[in-house]
């Protein structure tokens, strides 16, 4: 297991151009009203961060096999009273994701009239494959950058990277809110490691990242 990362080293983030062009960015009930006028479908490759309508890469079969592998893992250890899902939209002040994998609490029927919030999550996992940089209007898409900032701002209490080009695993905890919102604590496990799964504060169980990973 590597030691910690200090939050120094943490904010790599690289500031993309300004669009020299006026864009509309959208509220989320403008995203929402959106999707119930039908102009937004279920089979749109798109999902809103920031404020920005943003292009979802498709998954390759080591993403897809990776967030499956993950999801039973958890399944498997997550005590009653939360689920686990995936690539499902969590609703933020600004946005709605779609992460990869989310333990929510309570269960599918208390979210029949809206998408869980940031107060319902425990943990956020992304995947990271290909898609570790890519580009959208005014900012440079990372996981590491602008998906930890946006879960960090809305309070979600530990973020995972799972980097399959690294082989590893990052865990995001101790979050701060502020202009640059960010993660203080990173610590990275490898191959032969076990990373721990917390649940409102407490570790309730531990998972091989080797198992995890395709």
């Amino acid at each position: 297991m590597s030691p910690s990362i200090p939050s120094e080293t943490l904010n790599t983030q690289t500031l993309a151009a300004v669009p020299t062009e006026p864009v509309w960015r959208l509220s989320v009930e403008q995203y929402h009203q959106m999707i119930r006028l039908g102009i937004l479908s279920d089979d749109d490759p798109v999902e809103l961060l920031d404020g920005w309508l943003v292009y979802k890469m498709p998954k390759n079969p080591p993403h897809r096999a990776t967030t499956k592998l993950t999801r039973n893992a958890l399944e498997a250890v997550i005590p009653e009273g939360w689920y686990v899902d995936t690539q499902e939209p969590i609703t933020l002040a600004d946005s709605e994701p779609e992460p990869d994998v989310v333990v929510v609490r309570g269960n599918t029927r208390d979210y029949l009239d809206r998408h869980p919030g940031a107060s319902d999550i425990a943990l956020i996992i992304e995947v990271a494959d290909s898609t570790l940089e890519r580009e959208c209007p005014g900012d440079t898409l990372r996981e590491r950058t602008s998906k930890q900032r946006l879960y960090a701002r809305a309070g979600i209490p530990i973020y995972w990277i799972i980097n399959l080009p690294e082989k590893q695993i990052e865990v995001y905890t101790e979050f701060i809110v502020a202009e640059e919102s960010i993660y203080q604590r990173r610590q990275d496990y490898q191959l032969s490691d076990e990373v721990p799964v917390a649940i409102a504060g407490q570790i309730i169980s531990r998972l091989s990242v080797l198992e995890l990973l395709p």
